[in-house]
Parts: structure tokens; sequence; C-alpha cells
């Protein structure tokens, strides 16, 4: 399962400039935040999000929040998205894989998703 998402990163700035950290806290965990060091890299968190969500086929909301998918980075600096166990066994994922990118105005994430064979 493929999940996509864009989001104009000007969009991100003026959100951090109103709420700060308060309003990162809406969609990320205190150590993601640590992670975070420009709007680019906040609105690239937000899109991989989304996009996973949307690979689940729920968007966020009862079935995932923001909080049941979490964010971290490869020794390498590559992203990777972890799910809450619960989430994870309730669609039965197997693997995640992610992929963010900036160009211009815009943050851009992909995510695919592998189910358990036993499903």
């Amino acid at each position: 399962m493929i999940g996509i998402d864009l989001i104009k990163i000007d969009r991100m700035k003026r959100f951090m400039e109103r709420f700060g950290d308060r309003g990162l806290q809406k969609f990320l965990s205190d150590n993601e935040i640590l992670l975070i060091k420009t709007h680019r890299n906040a609105a690239g968190f937000w899109a991989a999000k989304e996009a996973c969500s949307k690979a689940l086929g729920c968007g966020i909301g009862s079935e995932c929040g923001f909080h049941d998918i979490i964010l971290s980075k490869t020794p390498k600096g590559a992203p990777q998205i972890t799910l809450i166990p619960s989430v994870r066994e309730r669609f039965g994922i197997a693997d995640i894989s992610v992929s963010i990118t900036h160009d211009g105005d815009y943050a851009i994430a992909v995510v695919a998703l592998e189910k358990s064979h036993s499903l």
C-alpha cells in the first residue's frame, strides 16, 4: 500500500511562527521535535505522517493518530517510520518504507507499507 502527501513549506513556517513548540506537539513527540531543525524539516515530517495514514487507508483520525506514527532517523540520517504496536497489529503491517524530499516551496513524502503474509 502506498501513500503520498505534499505540503507547502511556507504553511508550516507560519504554523511554527504562530504556535511554536506547542503547535509541533500536536503532531510530533518530544523526541521527534528534537530532530526538527527548520520549518522545512517539520513540513517533511508532517507530510510523512499524512502519507503513512493514507497508505493505511484511514487518514489521521480515530484509527491512527499523529502520535501513533513515530518518525526517527537512521545513523546515516535517513527518515524511518515506526507504528505503535496496536496500529501495526490492527492493520497487519510487516514493513514500512518512507522517503521525504523538499523542492522549492514544497515538502513531499511517500510511504510504502507491506502487509504481513499471515493476513
